[in-house]
């Protein structure tokens, strides 16, 4: 068989070790295996970029960040638009795959990335697909790889500013990655002991947020720690449509420090980890996650099971048809179990009226 695999979108930890995953998998039971790296995701397919690789280039990489094919980010709103030749980048990649003669693609990558392999799937390309992202955002899948590694270097950020929070008597608010789900702040600021979890699946009321850090300030903790989702909005902001809301390109952390510096007698501080939650090693949930759902997607090669992405539902490793994947979000439903605990924790969503008292 020959085989292309590339990484597409953002980076995140586990890149690395899911493709270890597959290259093993298909090494192992293919004696005749050609195996082709493509450089820089939907790029490297556009542009004709690939080398052939050997098993040996898979050893050691199961803890490294980043992607040893690098990656770019190629926005399927893009992918009809015609080249100089009137031709769009879908049929480029398709006639490309065709004329390589590859027998299939094994893709990884997040939301934009499985639109496009749902429609090159759609053109006969051979696809099978990996869910990476961060924000833990499509659907299919109870858990994305990369997420559990983000949480962590997230929820360190928020270990580490209690003591200089505490000693300061400060608010830090802490601008965390999630512009339309929320999963990474509300597990980071649970693990990190966050005292409010502000997401773009509620929009939060900035009384509740106050009265929160006024309760604290009345029982002798003159310090609170807030995360907040960059896609979070305030409800006078969720209220206005959508182009009214740049805000002048401020982002959620700078606004609501801005709010809060005008209301409150105390230092409020912002903090924004950025890239730091993309970056470093994967944790070793992920590392053993990622190698999962590489051997499954080997496996799927092996036996010819394209147009479906590797998914896990409950403890199992699964797949789903990319019809059923391609183009949906999985945000934070109402009746996340997760928020109800949180909030039985005493940890406010910026509601007015939190649930439970703090202990």
């Amino acid at each position: 068989m020959k085989i292309g695999m590339l990484t597409s979108g953002g980076d995140c930890q586990g890149l690395n070790a899911a493709l270890r995953g597959v290259a093993k998998t298909l090494f192992g039971a293919l004696s005749d295996l050609e195996l082709y790296g493509i450089q820089d995701g939907y790029k490297g397919l556009i542009e004709r970029q690939w080398r052939r690789m050997e098993a040996q280039e898979f050893s050691g990489i199961l803890r490294e960040g980043g992607t040893i094919l690098g990656t770019s980010r190629q926005p399927y709103k893009t992918m009809r638009d015609l080249d100089e030749n009137n031709v769009d980048k879908l049929t480029t990649m398709a006639q490309n795959y065709e004329s390589e003669r590859f027998d299939a693609l094994v893709i990884l990558g997040g939301n934009g990335t499985h639109k496009t392999a749902y429609a090159l799937s759609q053109r006969g390309v051979n696809v099978v697909t990996l869910p990476k992202t961060i924000d833990n955002d499509l659907y299919g899948t109870d858990f994305s790889f990369g997420f559990d590694s983000a949480v962590a270097k997230a929820a360190d950020v928020l270990d580490t500013l209690h003591s200089t929070a505490a000693a300061h008597g400060r608010i830090f608010v802490v601008e965390l990655m999630g512009h339309k789900a929320g999963w990474v702040t509300l597990y980071a600021g649970l693990a990190g002991g966050a005292d409010v979890i502000l997401l773009p699946e509620i929009p939060y009321d900035l009384t509740g947020v106050l009265n929160v850090i006024e309760k604290r300030n009345r029982i002798g903790r003159n310090f609170s720690i807030i995360a907040v989702a960059e896609g979070a909005l305030s409800k006078e902001e969720a209220a206005l449509p959508k182009k009214e809301r740049k805000n002048g390109g401020s982002t959620s952390g700078s606004r609501l420090v801005r709010e809060l510096d005008e209301r409150l007698n105390q230092d409020v501080r912002l903090v924004i980890p950025g890239h730091f939650q993309r970056g470093g090693d994967p944790t070793p949930a992920d590392r053993v996650f990622c190698s999962r759902l590489g051997a499954k997607a080997g496996e799927m090669v092996l036996r010819r099971r394209f147009g479906r992405m590797v998914a896990l539902q409950g403890t199992s490793i699964c797949s789903v048809p990319l019809g059923e994947v391609a183009g949906k979000l999985k945000t934070i439903p109402p009746g996340c179990e997760v928020l109800a605990q949180a909030r039985l924790l005493g940890i406010s969503l910026g509601e007015q009226h939190p649930e439970a008292k703090k202990v």
